[in-house]
C-alpha cells in the first residue's frame, strides 16, 4: 500500500459539489441533447469577454517578442502590469496604491490561498458567514488554521452582528467576507462594513493583535443596486483584497487576479513579504504572462452584463409567484432560495427527474436552501420555469 497524504486522497475523492453537478449536467446532455438539460449549476459567465480583450490578444501576439510574451514574468506580477493596476484603482476610489501594494495571483482562488497561507499559523481561526463558498474551509486547512462559519440572517443573509461577536474570540486571526455574495447575490451596505470594521477594531484592540478582513471581491463589479459598493480598506486598514477578473472580464479560464495589500495595513511590507512567500511555497511562479498584460490595458473595463439583471429579474419574480422564497439579490448571478423541503440534498435529486441541475446549500453552510446560478442565456432561463412550476406541484406549492 502506497503512504499518500490522507487529507489529500480525501479532498480528491469528495469532489466539490459544484463540479459534480457541473458534470453530471454535461453527461445528461451527451445522452439527452443540451437543449434538454438546463444546467444552472456553476458560476461560468455567459457573455464574451469585451471585443478589447480578443483585439488586444491579437496585437500582443503580432507586436511583443514570443520570447517574452510567454516568459516568466517576476513572482509577484510584471511591475507595469501592477502599476496600471494600482492606476485603475487610484482613479476609482481616489487613493494611493503603487505597484508595490499588487501580487498577481491565478485568479481569486489563489490570491486568497497566498493571503490565507501568509497569515495563518497553527491554531488559528478565519471567520466567515454562512453560506459562503465551499473551497473557503479547504483554503484555510491548506494554511494550517480552522474555518468557523458564523451563521449569517437567513431572511435576508446579512451580518448577524451578535452572532459575529459570540465567535470574535483570541483566537481569530481573519473574517473573510464575500460582497456580492456567492452564492446569494447579497452585497454589504457601507453602514455594514463600517459596522464590521469598528467591532474588529475594538476585538483587535482588545486581543492586543490585529484581526484581518480579508475581502473576496470577484465579483465586485455585477451589482444592480444604486448605491456604490464600499471600497473596505477605506474603513478598516487591515485589509487585504482578494480579486479576479474571471467575472468582470469573463475570463475564468485565464486565471488571473491578485492580492492587494494597502499600505495603511499594519506592517504592510512584512505581510507583504509574506504574501509573496505563500506564493513560493504554494508554487506560483507567476500569473499567465499573456493576461497580466490584458488585464493591464483593460483595467476598468467589464464585459456587458446587462443580461445578468435581466435573467435576475425574470428568474427571481418567476419562481416567487410559484410559491419558492428566496431572498433578493443585488449583484453577482445566483439565486439561493428556500428548497421545498428540509433535505436540500433530496430536493436537488427530485429536480434532475426534469433535467435541472441544481446544488445544494449544504455545500455552502447553508441548509434547506439551493443555489442557482443564472449566468446563462435568457431562453434556457424561460424553457426551465415550467419544470420549477411542475418541480414546486410536485410539493403542493403553487398553482
Amino acid at each position: 500500500m502506497i503512504n499518500l497524504s490522507q487529507r489529500m486522497v480525501a479532498l480528491g475523492t469528495a469532489k466539490s459539489e459544484i463540479r459534480e453537478a457541473f458534470a453530471f449536467a454535461q453527461a445528461r446532455a451527451a445522452a439527452v441533447g443540451p437543449e434538454q438539460v438546463d444546467d444552472f449549476s456553476i458560476g461560468n459567465p455567459s457573455v464574451p469577454a469585451p471585443d478589447t480583450v480578443k483585439e488586444l490578444v491579437h496585437q500582443l501576439m503580432d507586436s511583443v517578442d514570443p520570447v517574452k510574451l510567454h516568459g516568466y514574468t517576476p513572482a509577484q506580477g510584471e511591475a507595469s502590469v501592477r502599476q496600471a493596476l494600482a492606476d485603475d484603482l487610484n482613479r476609482r476610489y481616489g487613493t494611493g496604491y503603487t505597484a508595490d501594494h499588487f501580487y498577481l495571483t491565478a485568479g481569486a482562488a489563489g490570491a486568497l490561498c497566498c493571503a490565507l497561507s501568509a497569515l495563518g499559523c497553527p491554531g488559528d481561526q478565519f471567520l466567515t458567514f454562512a453560506p459562503y463558498f465551499p473551497e473557503y474551509k479547504v483554503f484555510v486547512e491548506s494554511a494550517g488554521a480552522q474555518l468557523v462559519a458564523v451563521p449569517a440572517r437567513l431572511e435576508d443573509f446579512q451580518i448577524d452582528f451578535a452572532a459575529l461577536e459570540a465567535a470574535l474570540s483570541p483566537q481569530v486571526k481573519g473574517v473573510i467576507i464575500n460582497s456580492p455574495n456567492n452564492p446569494t447575490g447579497v452585497v454589504y451596505s457601507q453602514e455594514t462594513i463600517r459596522r464590521l470594521a469598528q467591532m474588529l477594531g475594538e476585538k483587535s484592540r482588545a486581543y492586543g493583535h490585529p484581526i484581518w478582513l480579508i475581502s473576496d471581491e470577484p465579483y465586485r463589479e455585477i451589482v444592480y443596486q444604486t448605491a456604490p459598493l464600499p471600497w473596505v480598506p477605506d474603513f478598516y486598514d487591515n485589509t487585504l483584497v482578494c480579486y479576479s477578473y474571471s467575472k468582470s472580464l469573463s475570463l475564468p479560464g485565464q486565471r488571473i487576479g491578485y492580492v492587494l495589500v494597502p499600505p495603511q495595513a499594519e506592517e504592510a511590507d512584512l505581510v507583504y513579504a509574506a504574501i509573496c512567500g505563500a506564493g513560493r511555497a504554494l508554487g506560483y511562479v507567476c500569473a499567465p504572462s499573456l493576461f497580466q498584460l490584458v488585464v493591464a490595458r483593460c483595467a476598468g473595463q467589464t464585459a456587458d452584463m446587462a443580461v445578468y439583471r435581466r435573467n435576475r429579474d425574470l428568474f427571481l419574480d418567476a419562481l416567487r409567484s410559484m410559491g419558492y422564497t428566496c431572498a433578493q439579490p443585488e449583484g453577482a448571478f445566483y439565486l439561493f432560495p428556500r428548497s421545498l423541503e428540509p433535505d436540500a440534498a433530496a430536493f436537488c435529486e427530485r429536480a434532475r427527474k426534469y433535467d435541472l441541475i441544481l446544488v445544494s446549500g449544504d455545500s455552502f453552510g447553508c441548509p434547506g436552501h439551493v443555489r442557482i446560478s443564472y449566468c446563462v442565456p435568457t431562453e434556457q432561463i424561460q424553457r426551465a420555469l415550467p419544470k420549477f412550476r411542475a418541480l414546486a406541484r410536485e410539493y403542493g406549492v403553487g398553482g
